[in-house]
């Protein structure tokens, strides 16, 4: 346990709001008293309200920092909205965290804001670290009117949660170094949009490896559990290898594929066995869409809806289908894009060019239920994926009415990510839905997800061969021009309230690859996302 003991000497800069340097100090310093930063060593007059001013902000933070810095917890603590929590953090933080010295340099106030920088030392056992790391505070008025900081984690450390705390020790798994399918290393440095899953592989799969544990400072839980967020590294340990399906090939592609968007995700799958090739998103260290988001996946919803209709005896590819400018259904009355029609036309013609009423027309036909267990039955959707990181698995509720018919467009309650719409495309070209998977179940004996049935046989060639219309003559045929071998696409617009534009998608394969895309609030799949996907599967 590190002890703090001695003085704080302030060192002020020419705003007179300066840096505190920690050599010493104890946790007692202060009287039983309450401590107040507004006084001004003034008579106090009435007791104040309203938000705190300049002087105050500036005083309440000075002083606050000064006890910290010098090791005077309770005092610092009594400077908050929450001396029981901020003494017991504060305390932890140099017990848990082994911290045994710090210094602190304020910045200048933002209103009631006030950033400053940390600069402290870690020392466990014969270890010493420099640690250094900015932080901020905010300075509220209290019941009793004094000035105080709004006590929350964060002023400890900006990445820190309510109930979560700071330690160092030995961490819980090893480190990992992940590998591909040729055993190439990947590394969240050169593939930033896996930052995520590294870090999730590695809580996984740390202890599964032939690695070591480092000493970390890491955050935890409030029952001290690793969240995996790993602050400051006081020696790396030994990583142990991890392979995983991933193709750096396929894995460059779809980062370059997305890399001049703003917000994109793609995923690349391999049909014939469920591995996962590639994951990649934009921003690349933002929330992992591709595959923990949940957007209505639009027309690409149409590949599992018209497997449903073809199963049923609803629609046969070479027969007539309707498909008129609307379609009213559960008090809705739903439209085509741009309100086109097709004349006499089949459900191939209305299949290639995703019309919207040839498939809610059959609405009067089903069950509330019917989308639901064709796409848990036969594609997989909302079964618990095993992949070996954090994934959503899709959501087709039992839906309605009006709900249930835009349902059957990829609206209403329908949830995807880019993985589900991979899978989907992977299992009309295998027939089957294979559980895309990350990690060999093999190493962790994980139960991957089972369809309760194959796609019918005649079902799966006619989708296949919906599909191909669709990307050499329909609404995906300009992103897959010049395609050759075994390959079929569905394009998607998906409209999201509060949204100028529809989210784009696209889900396609070609040979062994199966890829999906979402470019949000951009426009048609076929102009947005259909790039991102042609791109992939080439490098497949």
């Amino acid at each position: 346990m590190a002890v703090l003991g001695g003085v704080a000497a302030a060192i002020v800069g020419a705003a007179g709001f300066g840096a505190y340097a920690l050599v010493g100090g104890d946790d007692g310093g202060g009287d039983d008293g309450s401590v107040s930063a507004s006084g001004d060593g003034e008579n106090p007059g009435p007791k104040r309200t309203g938000p705190p001013t300049a002087k105050e902000v500036r005083q309440t933070a000075e002083d606050f920092l000064d006890a910290w810095s010098g090791g005077d917890l309770k005092k610092a603590a009594k400077l908050t909205d929450d001396p029981a929590a901020a003494r017991k953090a504060l305390a932890g933080f140099r017990e848990d965290a082994y911290v045994d010295k710090l210094a602190l340099a304020p910045k200048k106030p933002a209103k009631a804001e006030v950033s400053f920088g940390v600069d402290a030392r870690i020392a466990y056992k014969q270890q010493r670290e420099a640690w250094s790391y900015d932080s901020a505070l905010t300075v509220t008025r209290a019941k009793s009117g004094d000035a105080v900081v709004r006590w929350e984690p964060s002023v400890l450390h900006p990445k820190l949660k309510d109930g979560q705390t700071v330690k160092t020790g030995a961490a819980e798994t090893a480190p990992i170094k992940a590998v591909d399918q040729s055993g190439q290393a990947i590394t969240k440095e050169d593939h930033p949009s896996l930052t995520g899953v590294l870090a999730d592989l590695r809580e996984r799969y740390g202890d599964k490896t032939n690695g070591t544990p480092g000493i970390e400072t890491r955050i935890v839980d409030a029952k001290g559990k690793d969240t995996g967020t790993t602050l400051r590294t006081l020696s790396k340990g030994e990583p142990g290898t991890l392979e995983t399906t991933l193709d750096l090939g396929v894995q460059q592609a779809a980062e370059k594929a997305i890399a001049d968007k703003d917000k994109a995700s793609v995923v690349a799958v391999k049909p014939s066995s469920g591995e996962i090739l590639a994951i990649a998103n934009a921003p690349a260290t933002g929330f992992n869409t591709a595959l923990q988001g949940s957007y209505a996946p639009g027309s690409t919803m149409k590949v599992i809806t018209g497997a449903m209709l073809m199963d049923k005896g609803l629609a046969d590819p070479a027969k007539q289908h309707p498909c008129p400018k609307f379609f009213s259904y559960g008090g809705w009355k739903f439209q085509n894009d741009d309100k086109f029609e097709i004349k006499n036309g089949t459900f191939a013609q209305s299949f290639a060019r995703s019309c919207n009423t040839a498939f809610i027309s059959q609405a009067p036909e089903l069950e509330d239920d019917s989308l639901t267990k064709e796409a848990r039955d036969v594609f997989g959707i909302g079964l618990n994926w095993q992949v070996g990181t954090t994934t959503f698995d899709g959501r087709v509720p039992v839906q309605s009415d009006a709900q249930m018919g835009a349902s059957l467009i990829g609206q209403g309650g329908v949830r995807m990510n880019p993985l589900n719409m991979a899978s989907v495309s992977a299992t009309v070209k295998s027939g089957q839905f294979k559980q895309p998977y990350l990690v060999s179940p093999e190493l962790d004996d994980r139960k991957l997800a089972k369809a309760p049935r194959a796609m019918d046989p005649g079902t799966a060639s006619e989708l296949r061969e919906l599909m191909k219309l669709t990307a050499t003559s329909g609404t995906a045929a300009k992103p897959m021009a010049g395609s050759s071998g075994d390959f079929g696409a569905k394009t998607g617009s998906a409209e999201v309230g509060g949204q100028k534009k529809p989210n784009a998608w696209f889900t396609a394969y070609n040979g062994d690859i199966a890829a999906a895309a979402v470019v949000p609030n951009s426009g048609h799949g076929g102009e947005f996302a259909g790039p991102v996907v042609r791109e992939v599967l080439d490098a497949g």
